[in-house]
């Protein structure tokens, strides 16, 4: 290595399967009794994800609310604004999507899609760029004032690693609605985007809403050190319950069941892929 030269980043080896599934399941365990706190006291909570184009983000969002309560945790994944919500002001539509008591809202991207594509593809003039930088530490200090519980977490990948799994998408059909021509334009504008983010970082990393990075190297170490982060970051203790008992079934009061021809049921699928499967052994 050269004088001067920086060590290149060791990329961490990937979690051994059987490790996160069985931490993972731990960690949401804590997520629900998050959850019932959450409902229980009122509280009100904000996680933005924020990235890289195939940083991971969706994908812990996932892992985040797969069992919690969609009327409890809600994902607020804004598309393009409309000709009426471009005139108004730029954290308005925002506003709308905010927790209610006992709610948490999950931003698969946010407000700080100005300070990202925004600014970097010119969906934005200078003017409105430079505004959103001095108003969105003012707009942040304002929800926390207000009691809300921010936390900002920014998913960070390597090129070479974006592009491999940019890769994989353009040849998955399952997953290629995942990629558009935005994403693939990331590839080319990765430079302007890095200087993005870090003018981003130096405006809005402030004390009472500061940012976290989550290395996403590897997807499955990024989705647990996240999750394990934002349960050290609220002080909520498990709810007690209250006890719930199946009630005894009544006897029947004489009901019969309409006949089965009468109702149109949905064709068993499933027994000509077992008959296919045993066919063809």
């Amino acid at each position: 290595m050269k004088a001067g030269e920086k060590p290149a980043a060791t990329v961490p080896t990937r979690l051994p399967r059987k490790i996160y599934e069985t931490e993972l399941f731990r960690l949401q365990a804590e997520l629900v009794k998050l959850q019932e706190w959450v409902r229980g006291e009122g509280a009100r909570l904000v996680v933005v994800f924020e990235g890289r184009d195939a940083a991971g983000k969706g994908s812990t969002i996932s892992r985040v609310t797969q069992y919690l309560n969609p009327r409890v945790a809600r994902i607020a994944a804004l598309p393009m604004p409309t000709e009426r919500e471009q005139s108004h002001w730029y954290f308005q539509r925002y506003i709308a999507h905010l927790p209610a008591a006992g709610e948490i809202v999950l931003f698969d991207r946010s407000w700080y899609n100005r300070a990202g594509v925004e600014h970097v593809m010119g969906f934005c003039t200078k003017e409105e760029y430079g505004r959103f930088l001095h108003q969105c530490p003012i707009f942040e200090r304002l929800l926390v004032e207000d009691g809300i519980l921010l936390r900002k977490y920014w998913f960070s990948v390597s090129d070479d690693e974006q592009e491999r799994r940019f890769r994989g998408r353009l040849n998955d059909p399952m997953r290629r609605w995942k990629l558009s021509p935005m994403d693939l334009e990331s590839i080319s504008r990765w430079e302007d985007y890095s200087r993005a983010k870090d003018e981003m970082l130096v405006h809005t990393d402030i004390p009472e809403a500061p940012w976290y990075v989550v290395e996403s190297a590897d997807k499955r170490r990024a989705r647990i050190n996240m999750i394990a982060h934002l349960l050290t970051t609220i002080a909520y203790h498990d709810v007690q319950q209250r006890p719930l008992r199946l009630p005894p079934r009544p006897k029947s009061k004489g009901y019969v069941r309409a006949p089965r021809e009468s109702q149109t049921y949905v064709p068993d699928h499933a027994a000509s892929v077992v008959a296919a499967a045993i066919g063809s052994q």
